[in-house]
């Protein structure tokens, strides 16, 4: 049996990758406005400047740094030993990348870029990055067909890159909630590899890990006002790794008895659902986005692809919300949803739907709390800019040097990351 790697090593790598991140953002900003890589403001986009939009650049040669040192880590070799999972998760994401960076050139077409989409999940499939089978509610562990796995890795990895290619709407919104999920990811994982339920050659910990950094290091310059935004490729590229880390965490965990091993050991019942729903609780922000705008566009009869100004951190926005409260807002609720994953695997003696429904009420409350009446207290944040209908017509407060008499086509405040579509 193959030893546990130690989680020093782990916490190295994220030091790694975070570091990468950030100091590879500094060129690729430069070299972005050299050649043009940058992203012009029109109407379906909120930003107002021309902002270089090279950031996945950073964030993918991050990803290969890093990976080449934990290649190199003795310790880590269990996990890089006659396996073809780590070379095809290279592949893959190179793949997703590619395809990213064209579309940020040319603004590739819906089908092309799913095409693009499957190709890496077809490279992440034949390289067996992906998943086994599942822990099914009543059903007990299903084993994955060679039929259907192939089709189920190809769903999961396109609705899991679009789904954070659309919140990618506001300075540091992605890579915020992405840095949270992985990190949440990540501690389960590890923690599934120490009560025995996860092999300890298994790789997808090290992914979360590595995603993780790579956003934390490129939060500084994304975060409002952004220097950079990570633009389709790095939008695409996170999403791959959610999907590669899920899969092989998910769907890969080896459950004895009527309820999962971590079950047994929480004693929480919610266990039980365990591994299959943990990804839509940590993803549960980019999915639920994802399912509205499925939803909406449908119920309006246009195509998923037509891009509107209608997801969570618009809606927000409406609100009266600030850019960077709308950002908070919407990490809270995925360090809430985290969380409630997290905090039984720790302390089992308590009931964790009480503290978390405590949390998520105080969460809701802030959400819904419309600044306005803050405002009437003189306690309004420093950087609310209140809407501009594009009628001319403020709601509210004309942004500073904004005449609100003089019609004008901005209708969402502040600079801000373009909002990704499909």
């Amino acid at each position: 049996m193959n030893s546990i790697v130690p989680l020093n090593w782990y916490g190295v790598l994220l030091i790694v990758a975070a570091l990468s991140s950030w100091v590879l953002t500094f060129p690729a900003r430069r070299i972005a406005v050299q050649i043009g890589y940058v992203a012009q403001p029109d109407d379906r986009k909120v930003h107002q400047r021309v902002t270089p939009e090279a950031g996945g650049v950073a964030m993918f040669v991050a990803m290969l740094v890093t990976w080449a040192v934990a290649a190199s880590i003795p310790a880590l070799g269990v996990l890089f030993r006659g396996s073809s999972e780590p070379l095809g998760l290279i592949l893959g994401a190179a793949a997703i990348f590619v395809v990213g960076v064209i579309d940020d050139f040319r603004d590739m077409s819906a089908p092309a870029k799913v095409a693009g989409e499957v190709l890496a999940a077809t490279i992440l499939y034949f390289m067996g990055v992906t998943w086994f089978q599942f822990k099914v509610p009543l059903a007990g562990l299903v084993q994955l067909s060679p039929e259907w796995t192939p089709l189920l890795t190809a769903l999961w990895v396109i609705a899991i890159t679009n789904a954070v290619n659309l919140i990618d709407g506001l300075d540091g919104l992605a890579a915020g909630v992405v840095a949270i999920a992985s990190g949440a990811l990540a501690v389960y994982g590890l923690h599934l590899q120490y009560l025995g339920t996860l092999p300890t050659d298994n790789i997808g910990p090290l992914i979360a890990v590595v995603t993780c950094g790579i956003c934390l290091g490129f939060l500084p310059h994304n975060f409002h006002p952004a220097k950079i935004f990570m633009g389709d490729a790095g939008a695409l590229l996170l999403g791959l790794l959610m999907a590669a880390s899920t899969m092989l965490i998910g769907g890969r965990a080896v459950t004895t008895g009527p309820v999962s091993g971590v079950a047994a050991h929480t004693g929480q019942t919610y266990f039980f659902f365990a591994p299959l729903f943990i990804p839509f609780f940590i993803l549960g922000v980019p999915i639920v986005d994802m399912a509205f705008a499925l939803v909406r566009r449908t119920a309006n009869r246009t195509g998923f692809s037509t891009p509107d100004k209608n997801h969570l951190h618009h809606r927000l926005l409406r609100l009266g919300h600030g850019h960077r409260r709308s950002v908070l807002i919407l990490w809270a609720w995925t360090a809430l949803l985290s969380g409630f994953i997290l905090f039984p695997l720790f302390i089992s003696s308590v009931n964790a739907v009480i503290p978390f429904g405590v949390l998520a009420l105080a969460v809701v409350l802030y959400t819904l709390f419309h600044p306005s009446l803050r405002k009437e207290s003189g306690l309004g944040p420093e950087d609310e800019l209140p809407l501009v209908q594009a009628d001319g017509s403020d709601a509210g407060k004309a942004p500073p040097g904004l005449d609100p008499t003089v019609p004008t086509s901005v209708v969402l405040p502040a600079t801000a990351g373009p909002s990704a579509e499909l």
